[in-house]
């Protein structure tokens, strides 16, 4: 099998892969609203897979965008940059025009508001963080510069929350941070020239994954993304909760999705994610084939489907070994091939 893609149809420094025709057969057969994709797109291995030539990392990430957007598969992309630091509109509008129309980017909110504590060395916990929840700050810093610059190519906006001390995991501290958390994401805008923003939120303490969790979220209409990582309940697990927020008396036996469906899947299970980078890279092949992560997510997407839903999900490196071939494998279980 050959996997790439036609010639640019406009120059570019850097060239997509050449096509095959099950690659593009592929990429014409996935439904429209499901848009795979994988969390960066600055992967030297990934020559034959997503770009043509050998290029340096740096080269990539400044300007693989155009190339990456060509894939057939691969529809949406992960903005982990704006985890790191915050971004200007200006960055955001720059990702968008190296893209087409139906292209969309799942952006992260970033840790100065998503994480409860400043890390010291190691990211050990050093002091409170004052900005932790600070909806003028997530506003101003992430909101509204990722909506004005990506306009309709804006996907989720995914306030992944960092691990958090065990102590406010536990009786009122934890009642206190769901009720915060209600909050926060009820006086975030509600719309933003005309558009509802899309919110989403990513735990990585599965204490955290409570029914009063999910009541809230419902109420504010948040959407739960699925955090595919090992220190989180597998993806059935998980997808339990997302059912449980989107239940109604009128749902009968046919599950269907209250709003869009949202995943990232970031790291294979019982992996650390050193251990995973060291055991995968290049990433330009699958080493880990996780069988029932695939079918659970194809299983999600089809609710999606049948919800009138659209369905994003992120894959990362280090879920299988490529996230490129990950997606693949997961656009053909949607397709039934």
């Amino acid at each position: 099998m050959t996997l790439g893609f036609a010639d640019d149809p406009a120059p570019a420094r850097i060239k997509a892969a050449l096509a095959g025709d099950d690659l593009l057969r592929l990429g014409r057969r996935l439904p429209h609203g499901v848009y795979l994709g994988t969390s960066s797109w600055s992967f030297p291995g990934w020559r034959g897979l997503v770009y043509r030539d050998d290029r340096a990392e740096a080269d990539l990430a400044r300007h693989g965008l155009a190339a990456y957007a060509q894939h057939p598969v691969l529809r949406a992309v992960g903005l982990d940059r704006s985890f790191y630091r915050p971004l200007a509109q200006s960055d955001y509008a720059r990702y968008a025009a190296q893209v087409p129309a139906a292209f969309r980017f799942l952006i992260k909110a970033p840790a100065a508001v998503t994480d409860a504590v400043v890390r010291g060395d190691g990211g050990a916990p050093a002091a409170d963080n004052p900005h932790f929840l600070d909806v003028a700050a997530a506003t101003e810093n992430f909101v509204l510069p990722a909506l004005a610059g990506l306009g309709e190519k804006a996907g989720p906006l995914v306030f992944q929350l960092s691990p958090l001390p065990r102590p406010r995991l536990r009786g009122e501290a934890l009642v206190a941070l769901v009720e915060r958390l209600g909050a926060f994401f009820a006086a975030l805008p509600q719309s933003v020239d005309g558009r509802a923003p899309l919110y989403a939120l990513e735990l990585r303490n599965g204490e955290l994954m409570t029914p009063r969790l999910v009541r809230t979220l419902r109420a504010t209409g948040v959407r739960l993304c699925l955090g595919l990582h090992a220190k989180m309940p597998d993806a059935l697990r998980q997808s339990t909760a997302l059912r449980a927020m989107d239940a109604s008396d009128d749902d009968g036996e046919a599950w269907r999705l209250k709003g869009p469906l949202v995943v990232r899947w970031s790291l294979h299970a019982g992996l650390r994610y050193e251990e995973a980078r060291q055991r995968y890279a290049p990433f330009d092949r699958l080493m880990d084939v996780d069988v029932f992560t695939r079918g659970t997510l194809a299983h999600l997407i089809h609710v999606a489907q049948r919800s009138g839903q659209p369905a994003y999900v992120i894959v990362n490196n280090k879920a299988e070994g490529s996230a490129p071939l990950t997606c693949i494998e997961l656009a053909r279980a949607v397709v039934g091939d």
